[in-house]
């Protein structure tokens, strides 16, 4: 078949080759002039079952009217749109204890799925990127643990290896935390993982120019035509494919909208800084996640990240704001891991988030449309299975894992 992937971040360029593998033709097509420009570039690289968590969950509600009021809560609520005052009403449909934990559970095993697809791609085409081996959770006070219960049972119940650590234990795993700064208790995550989102994206792109894949950079697609025949609109040409497979993040959902699909999809602004390592006995050895703040510390190579300040109705005069709480969280915890005052880059990324949390993978009601989606903060957890499940489908083959609930038609309406 002749396969059209619009969007080359993680999730279009892993589609692609999975596609080119199965032995499709496949062409990506890409607004930007390279692969991974946009949520894949600068994202907190971890690799995490528990990360997975849907944001809808129990007390969303309360949380979010809580933010107003906090200059460094962990999700803050800025100028909204009535696009995304409509999004936050989908969202509570979806905050109570019975679908927080149905969803979950079908995230993690996507999650599980996607990483051992990662684990045989990296030893099949012997990829070699920053990456690290570990996850550790850090509670600041009770109310952390309290907050955490939820996610915690609903691993419990699936069986997912992890430990509930006191403060001692949890500076054994990272010897390098702050003895000043108090921890209430910690969790670590043996089986999460740290890697370089975008390195990994860039190499795969590699081995799919060599197995035959076309790229197009710096090319906009203006629509689709959906039909036996699906048509992809550029600004000069129109191209006939036998499927068409939407993996272009938050302009997704515009390239759906003129199908009369409309999901309940929101951008949140997540930040990122990048800095050298100073001193790499003071660095983490992995990935550390503040759970009061949602702060991750990230160690890639030579390097630490720091990501999180969410944003919702996100404008530019925050950034000062969010920035400052990145630097605050990695002082608390690493206060000489990284030289943050020379070649820092700093960046912001617009995730698509949908109002279960769930991605969207597989059909449309469009003929000949597929699309991969959604995958919010998770897209690097979920890219390799996702990937997968798309490319197995359209080659008409029999699912690996249940992905009955993260159809389109759970949520979508025509006009």
């Amino acid at each position: 078949m002749k396969v059209a992937v619009i969007g080359a971040g993680i999730a279009g360029i892993a589609t692609a080759y999975e596609l080119a593998a199965q032995n499709h033709d496949v062409s990506v097509f890409e607004r930007h002039s390279a692969s991974a420009e946009e949520c894949s570039f600068a994202n907190a690289g971890i690799i995490s079952h528990y990360e997975s968590a849907p944001w809808t969950r129990p007390g969303l509600g309360w949380d979010m009217f809580a933010s107003l009021f906090k200059s460094q809560a962990p999700t803050r609520l800025l100028k909204l749109r009535w696009q995304e005052l409509k999004w936050l009403k989908k969202c509570r449909q979806f905050s109570h204890v019975e679908a927080f934990e149905s969803n979950f559970k079908q995230l993690i095993q996507l999650s599980q799925y996607s990483q051992a697809c990662l684990h045989q791609l990296r030893q099949q085409l012997r990829f070699e990127y920053d990456q690290s081996q570990g996850h550790l959770v850090l509670l600041r006070e009770q109310d952390d643990e309290l907050a955490s219960e939820m996610a915690l049972d609903v691993l419990r119940e699936v069986g997912l290896n992890f430990k509930i650590l006191g403060p001692q234990e949890a500076r054994e795993i990272e010897p390098a935390l702050n003895p000043e700064t108090p921890i209430h208790q910690a969790i670590y995550f043996p089986e999460d993982e740290t890697g370089n989102c975008r390195q990994f994206t860039l190499l795969l792109k590699g081995v799919c120019e060599s197995m035959g894949v076309n790229f197009h950079f710096n090319t906009a697609v203006q629509r689709i035509e959906p039909g036996s025949k699906p048509r992809v609109v550029l600004a000069d040409k129109t191209q006939t494919f036998d499927a068409v497979v939407i993996c272009a993040g938050l302009a997704s959902s515009a390239l759906l909208k003129p199908l009369g699909l409309k999901v309940p999809m929101a951008a949140m602004h997540s930040y990122a800084i990048s800095a050298s390592v100073r001193e790499p006995l003071d660095a983490p050895k992995s990935s550390v996640m503040d759970e009061h703040h949602k702060v991750t510390i990230t160690r890639l190579g030579q390097r630490v990240r720091i990501s999180g300040a969410r944003e919702i109705g996100a404008t530019n005069k925050h950034l000062d704001a969010s920035l400052k709480m990145l630097y605050q969280v990695l002082d608390d915890w690493f206060p000489g891991a990284a030289r943050i005052q020379d070649n820092i880059q700093v960046w912001k990324g617009a995730y698509p988030v949908l109002a279960d949390s769930k991605p969207i993978l597989g059909a449309t009601p469009a003929a000949g449309v597929w699309v991969n989606m959604g995958h919010g903060l998770s897209a690097w957890t979920q890219a390799c299975g996702s990937a997968r499940v798309v490319a197995r489908q359209i080659s008409d083959r029999q699912d690996e894992i249940d992905v009955s609930g993260m159809g389109l038609n759970r949520f979508y309406k025509r006009k």
